[in-house]
């Protein structure tokens, strides 16, 4: 199946959710305590667990779309509502909007994007 443009940016922007997700795992495990506000060694060990399984989805959802996989789109939908929750659940239980930033921003737009018809027609979901 031919792959248009705009699936593969959207497999690149799930690429870049999987590096920044796997980004923040390192920082929950004690790793990257220079990035971000607090200059302290952050360990919660629940978060690492949530957003290394994060890596792992968004890195297999890129290689789902970047096939072009029916079953990627809706899959991807359903992945970035779930980042969406997750990252919200960070916000709620003290983190900062720093921390959280980038990955709500573009999983809201992924999730914006991926509902378009045009989108859902190079998929044939429609």
């Amino acid at each position: 199946m031919e792959r248009p443009i705009g699936v593969t940016i959207l497999a690149l922007l799930a690429v870049l959710l999987a590096i920044l997700n796997g980004i923040a795992t390192l920082r929950f495990l004690g790793f990257f305590p220079f990035v971000g506000p607090l200059d302290i060694r952050i360990f919660n060990l629940w978060y690492a667990l949530l957003y290394g399984l994060l890596t792992y989805i968004w890195a297999w959802v890129a290689k789902m779309l970047w096939e072009v996989n029916p079953q990627g789109w809706i899959f991807m939908a359903v992945i970035s509502i779930f980042s969406l929750c997750v990252d919200f659940v960070v916000l709620v239980t003290g983190g900062s909007w720093y921390d959280v930033n980038l990955s709500v921003i573009v999983s809201a737009l992924i999730l914006i994007y991926v509902m378009l018809p045009g989108v859902r027609e190079a998929f044939g979901t429609d």
